[in-house]
């Protein structure tokens, strides 16, 4: 093995120790999202993970641990920037990002780390919300610099909008929520175009 290939592939334990982090994280959110926060023990993180609880222990003192320590990966969204603002680029924009909550953590994680009061769980929410907001807000801040959305146009209000609209779109009616984006988009943009 040359150094270049040494230096591109991480070592065997580092890729172990990944896919284990990965494991318990997964657990550790199907477990937030079936059962709620309750419902958190090393013990069901372990049998739900298939990580023995003393590689648990060995990382995380307790649960309380674990959850301030987990990191979800960052949701993958793209760039927005490219994006037209126009009602159709809202529209891609819009259902871009419901298909990045739903491919990564989901929606209903997401509603299911807001309803506690656990500011750790908390923490896991905005790990995932922060990045779609910011891009959201760059959006609306390039619509409204280029003089098609309303100068007053509220990005973090519109955002809270839009993620609490896809969390109802997914929970009551999930036979439907294919078409939330488009939706979204005719509730959305008459708020926000300038006239």
């Amino acid at each position: 093995m040359t150094a270049s290939t040494s230096s591109a592939t991480p070592p065997r334990a580092t890729r172990t120790r990944e896919a284990t982090d990965r494991k318990i994280t997964q657990a550790t959110l199907d477990i937030l999202v079936s059962d709620g926060i309750g419902a958190m023990t090393i013990e069901e993180v372990s049998r739900r993970s298939g990580v023995a609880k003393t590689t648990i222990y060995r990382r995380y003192r307790n649960t309380d641990d674990l959850l301030h320590h987990l990191q979800i990966e960052a949701v993958h969204l793209p760039e927005f920037g490219h994006l037209d603002t126009t009602r159709a680029g809202l529209q891609t924009l819009l259902e871009r990002v419901a298909a990045s909550f739903n491919d990564e953590i989901g929606l209903k994680a997401v509603g299911a780390v807001l309803s506690t009061s656990n500011q750790a769980v908390h923490g896991l929410a905005r790990q995932i919300i922060d990045p779609a907001q910011q891009r959201f807000a760059q959006f609306i801040a390039r619509g409204v610099e280029a003089g098609a959305f309303r100068s007053d146009a509220d990005a973090r209000f519109l955002f809270d909008t839009t993620l609490g609209s896809m969390l109802a779109a997914k929970a009551l009616t999930p036979d439907a929520a294919g078409d939330w984006p488009e939706r979204m988009t005719a509730l959305l943009w008459p708020a926000i175009a300038r006239s």
